[in-house]
């Protein structure tokens, strides 16, 4: 049976977490939602991250601005400014362990992900450096991602899927896609595979060549 680990990035966002909440209740399903800081500072925001939480849903960092990737940040305090801010909102939220998502730009794996300090920063808090194997493209396609996803979902015994609780995103397509998706024999977890979790709880298990910048 093939293994399917939902993930929604970029939230919380007052029109659409809460929608993505009832449609993931509807179907008893949990899964990852990575935050940006910038969406915590509102009550609103935090509100929300207190329903996912309470939900049972796992909650990430996923940067302050979400603008530049830290690999590519050439700001001096660039791993303050986007992790450790989001973590001072995060914390009085969400209990250890601390997990994060590199931004990707589009969704590229590779060197932009991560700056040598970032690595740093998150070994020394104990983080989880969660990535992902699928990006379907939902705020590309807000109606057809989910085809894209169900190949994906074909292709490997465990996906770890990346959607976007924002506007003009994975909302439309999100009950349909759950449904088939069940039909398929997919079995839903919040596990991750192996490969998509680099670093746990600040310890390097796997290969980060390929995803941090040069030094300098």
């Amino acid at each position: 049976m093939s293994l399917l680990t939902l993930s929604f990035d970029n939230g919380p966002d007052p029109r659409v977490t809460p929608r993505v909440l009832d449609v993931l209740a509807s179907h008893a399903i949990p899964a990852w939602f990575f935050v940006l800081g910038k969406n915590l500072v509102s009550d609103e925001g935090r509100r929300l991250v207190e329903r996912a939480r309470d939900a049972g849903h796992l909650i990430g960092n996923h940067s302050f601005t979400h603008s530049i990737p830290l690999g590519e940040d050439a700001r001096p305090d660039a791993v303050e400014e986007e992790i450790a801010a989001t973590d001072e909102l995060l914390a009085p939220l969400v209990s250890a362990p601390k997990r994060f998502r590199p931004f990707g730009g589009g969704g590229r794996l590779g060197p932009h992900l991560l700056s040598p300090r970032a690595v740093d920063h998150l070994c020394a808090r104990q983080y989880s450096c969660v990535l992902w194997n699928s990006v379907p493209g939902d705020w590309l396609d807000p109606a057809g991602w989910p085809e894209k996803a169900l190949q994906d979902c074909a292709l490997r015994p465990h996906t770890l899927m990346v959607l976007h609780d924002i506007p003009d995103a994975c909302l439309e397509g999100l009950d349909g896609f759950l449904v088939r998706a069940k039909a398929l024999g997919l079995r839903f977890t919040t596990e991750c595979p192996p490969d998509c979790v680099p670093i746990v709880e600040g310890r390097i298990v796997g290969d980060l060549s390929g995803l941090v910048a040069a030094s300098g």
